[in-house]
C-alpha cells in the first residue's frame, strides 16, 4: 500500500468513526432523553469536563518554576473565569483567553 492510499484509507476511516461517534446517541438514545440519568449527566458532565480541562491545562502550561510562578497560565484562566462570570458567552471567553494566553507564549513577558 503506497503513501496516498494509507492517507485516504486514514481519513476515511476517522471520518466514519467520528460520525459514528456523534451520531450513535441521537439514534439510541432519542426515545429516551427525558431519562433521569441523562438528565444528570446533560446538567452535571459540561462544568465537569471544562474543570478537568482546567486543571489539565494549568498542570500542564504553567511554568511553575518560573518567578512569576505559572502566571503564564494563571493569568488567562482568571481572565477566561472573569469574562464568563460577566457576559456568559462561552465563544468570547475561550477566545479571550487563548488570545492573552498566545499573547503571553509569544513574548515570553511572563516568564522572564
Amino acid at each position: 500500500m503506497d503513501d496516498t492510499t494509507y492517507i485516504v484509507a486514514f481519513i476515511v476511516v476517522a471520518t466514519l468513526a467520528t460520525f459514528a461517534t456523534r451520531a450513535i446517541p441521537f439514534l439510541f438514545l432519542g426515545r429516551h432523553h427525558e431519562h433521569p440519568l441523562l438528565l444528570h449527566v446533560g446538567r452535571y458532565l459540561p462544568a465537569a469536563v471544562m474543570a478537568l480541562l482546567v486543571v489539565v491545562f494549568l498542570a500542564r502550561s504553567g511554568t511553575w518554576a518560573a518567578p512569576a510562578f505559572g502566571a503564564d497560565a494563571l493569568i488567562p484562566s482568571v481572565l477566561v473565569v472573569a469574562l464568563h462570570l460577566w457576559r456568559r458567552n462561552a465563544l468570547l471567553s475561550i477566545v479571550a483567553g487563548t488570545v492573552v494566553y498566545m499573547a503571553i507564549q509569544q513574548t515570553q513577558l511572563v516568564n522572564l
